[in-house]
């Protein structure tokens, strides 16, 4: 990753802080296997956030099910993903990143639902963390 992101660390130092799962999915654009992720069949209220950095990404009303096998949002925090064209595996996607620490997350597709904004974040559940609705 050769863009400068406000969190800007050496590989180094990522494979320190992460799990070999996580750096593999974050740092080198790995997949986890679907249906396999701690967060795909996960609504609790709260927010999502990357697991990278911390910066916040969704919320838990922009989650759905789309049957995928991923977590999947209709919608980002403005502003918290930055979105890459990728031609990897014989297609044309387009690659969300944290904009905050340049962390690979998932894709997004336009097979979301119509009645909202028609786009399905497609996440992987290593990518991020949750943080409870906190009850006050």
């Amino acid at each position: 990753m050769d863009k400068k992101y406000r969190i800007d660390k050496t590989e180094e130092d990522w494979k320190k802080e992460l799990s070999p799962e996580e750096y593999y999915v974050l740092r080198q654009k790995g997949t986890e296997r679907p249906h396999t992720g701690q967060y795909n069949l996960h609504f609790e209220n709260g927010d999502y956030h990357c697991k990278a950095c911390n910066a916040k990404l969704f919320e838990s009303g922009n989650k759905f099910e789309s049957g995928c096998g991923w977590p999947s949002f209709d919608q980002a925090v403005e502003g918290a993903i930055e979105y890459i064209r990728d031609t990897s595996h014989g297609m044309i996607r387009t690659e969300t990143v944290c904009a905050n620490c340049g962390s690979h997350l998932g894709h997004v597709f336009n097979d979301g639902p119509q009645e909202t904004t028609g786009q399905r974040y497609c996440i992987n559940s290593v990518s991020i963390g949750f943080d409870p609705e906190s009850e006050e």
